[in-house]
């Protein structure tokens, strides 16, 4: 779809204009308090300035959406079939506008107190919700792509927090006997890298994932209900990487603040290994299509590098908070997804 047949298609379609407007809205909030995680730790080094890094985080989320998009668009495929609004086009778009309120409700909450949620598992849950609204059951989950979901939450917290505690103690041994001054100049520039490579896997997991709810938006809108396939046009991956900057540069600070300084006090080397690590992680997990969350991915690969120092360096209080937020984001985001859909097709079905 070209972008001049998309707006064409808008502006005859007011139900297509309140779902892109929805849509965006969704991407925007993962600008505030999903994309800062992939800068968090450049930032709180200083390795960077906080507008230098957003300007980076945006070219290579959009990067990131661009190649894995084109590489493999299973993530994407993976969101686009999780659940089944129903045969009825019209209904299905008022409960997919449902979930997409409830996910900025519920992350919102969140960026007002300075703590990363999840917005991968939001949207998850969001949809899921609306999904059992619709149908007044579990019919309309599908479970096979549910198991990918809690495939994709051990390995991005697991796996996260393993290959964060691995990079740090490699790390550690190469340079053991350096210059601390040569090693710290070197781990700056690799930061600057790090927090690249973060970015552009950011792109590649998040963008697919909100990219496949604007065009399934798309197809509803359009009255097509049984849409299994798609194909992504280049001009929505530059507005989604490009809301999803904005966002950042509007509030992304207090979740730089949470992860990248609160939680650990990190140096240099430290930084870099939780960046090369988290970037590991999501980069496995694109390629074999599993949705992971960047949040748990890149907050674990700090509680692992802290951890390799020793277990006093991480801030658990810190960490209670986090690992309380996203044990409620499903069930909470899910039943605010299940009321606001129950209450938008009461209201406008």
């Amino acid at each position: 779809m070209s972008l001049s047949s998309f707006l064409e298609q808008v502006f005859q379609n007011p139900t297509l204009l309140i779902s892109s407007i929805l849509t965006l809205a969704v991407i925007l909030v993962n600008g505030w308090t999903d994309a800062p995680n992939a800068i968090a730790t450049c930032v709180s080094t200083r390795a960077m300035g906080v507008r230098p890094a957003i300007i980076m985080a945006a070219i290579f989320n959009f990067l990131g959406v661009l190649v894995m998009t084109t590489v493999n668009a299973s993530v994407a495929m993976t969101i686009y079939n999780m659940v089944d609004f129903g045969g009825d086009a019209t209904t299905a778009l008022i409960a997919l506008c449902a979930a997409m309120t409830a996910i900025v409700i519920w992350a919102t909450a969140a960026w007002y107190f300075g703590i990363p949620t999840s917005e991968s598992h939001a949207l998850i849950a969001g949809l899921s919700g609306a999904a059992i609204a619709i149908h007044n059951g579990m019919s309309g989950i599908n479970g096979g792509e549910w198991i990918k979901v809690l495939w994709g939450l051990v390995l991005s917290t697991v796996l996260g927090f393993g290959m964060g505690f691995l990079c740090a103690r490699i790390v550690e041994f190469v340079c053991k006997g350096m210059d601390r001054r040569k090693t710290n100049k070197f781990f700056s520039y690799g930061q600057v890298g790090g927090g690249a490579a973060m970015a552009f896997m950011h792109g590649a997991q998040d963008g697919q994932k909100f990219i496949a709810v604007f065009l399934l938006a798309t197809a509803l809108a359009s009255g097509n209900a049984e849409a299994t396939s798609f194909d992504v046009p280049i001009w929505l991956m530059v507005v989604c990487s490009g809301v999803m900057a904005l966002g950042t540069s509007i509030g992304g600070y207090r979740i730089i603040k949470s992860v990248g300084m609160d939680m650990v006090k990190l140096t240099t080397y430290q930084g870099f290994s939780a960046d090369i690590g988290a970037a590991a992680c999501l980069l496995v997990s694109s390629l074999t299509g599993i949705p992971v969350s960047t949040t748990h991915t890149k907050t674990t690969a700090i509680m692992g590098v802290g951890a390799s120092r020793r277990i006093r360096s991480v801030n658990w209080a810190v960490v209670k908070d986090l690992i309380l937020t996203w044990v409620l984001t499903f069930p909470g985001c899910g039943i605010i997804g299940y009321l606001t859909a129950k209450l938008f097709l009461h209201l406008f079905a």
